[in-house]
């Protein structure tokens, strides 16, 4: 039988301002597509609005052939960010997470059970139910990002796989930190660190991969990337530092296109009434 992952909360509409263009994404729904993409039985569970917005988030889990029985509709906005493309890197301006943010009931955490590994993040705000996921989740990925140590050393004890990303300029201590995370009870740490490459600390081992090589057109998504070729590494029981090389090859891949996942966008001035004016006229989804 083939692997089973859930991923559950966070989707949004990447609004690319200066082309008038928006995208799906989301770390929890770009990890779902990204596992789908490399073979994963993958589900997503999360909550879109009724509008535009989200229906082309539902429509890109369709397309790209996620379960996606779990995405609750509710009227109200979808959840958005506002990017700008610097250089090739992404840069953030505003967002709302309009009405994207859930609570777990009982059958959702039963359902859970039924998954191989559960995967969710900082982004989602179920953090106050991370002990009754942990409880319910056969084995539970996080995404801690570069929260800060006391949002870490909060959470860390309820999940078996934490994945965190160093800020710039720190990457000379990487590998104290990543034990630092795996002392507070997760068995696999991940520690990302961009141009430097990344590291995983296991139990039985540590390893290092460097950082994939290939054009950079958009970092959007790069981070979710790595952590799905990872998650689908370690579900295939590849050799800890052969999932980590893979993870960071296919992080760099990923940057070759514009958006989370390289899904078509759709044109956001008329969705979204609020908009900052983009600073020059709208192009064709580039993907």
């Amino acid at each position: 039988m083939s692997a089973r992952l859930l991923c559950l909360g966070d989707n949004v509409v990447d609004r690319y301002v200066d082309d008038g263009v928006m995208y799906p994404g989301g770390n929890a729904l770009n990890v779902a597509v990204h596992a789908r993409r490399l073979g994963i039985e993958t589900a997503y569970l999360g909550v879109t609005g009724a509008d535009a917005a989200g229906e082309l988030v539902r429509s890109a889990l369709a397309a790209e052939g996620v379960d996606a029985s779990r995405v609750e509709i509710v009227p109200g906005m979808t959840a958005y960010a506002d990017v700008r493309v610097v250089d090739g890197n992404r840069v953030f301006g505003h967002g709302d997470p309009g009405i994207s943010r859930f609570v777990l009931d009982e059958a959702q955490l039963t359902d859970a059970a039924g998954f191989d590994l559960v995967h969710t993040g900082d982004c989602s705000g179920v953090e106050s139910q991370l002990p009754q996921l942990a409880v319910a989740a056969r084995r539970l990925s996080f995404d801690f990002s570069e929260q800060p140590w006391p949002y870490v050393e909060g959470l860390a004890q309820h999940v078996d796989i934490a994945i965190v990303s160093l800020p710039s300029g720190a990457e000379s201590g990487a590998l104290a930190f990543g034990r630092r995370v795996r002392d507070l009870g997760p068995s696999t740490v991940a520690v990302t660190g961009g141009a430097s490459g990344a590291w995983l600390l296991t139990e039985e081992s540590t390893s290092w991969a460097p950082a994939g090589t290939g054009p950079i057109v958009d970092t959007l998504g790069a981070g979710d990337a790595f952590i799905a070729r990872l998650l689908a590494g370690l579900l295939r029981a590849e050799q800890p530092g052969d999932a980590l090389t893979a993870a960071t090859a296919y992080a760099s891949a990923a940057c070759a296109t514009y958006g989370a996942f390289g899904h078509p966008g759709a044109p956001i001035t008329t969705l979204v009434p609020d908009l900052e004016q983009p600073r020059r006229a709208a192009t064709p989804p580039r993907s």
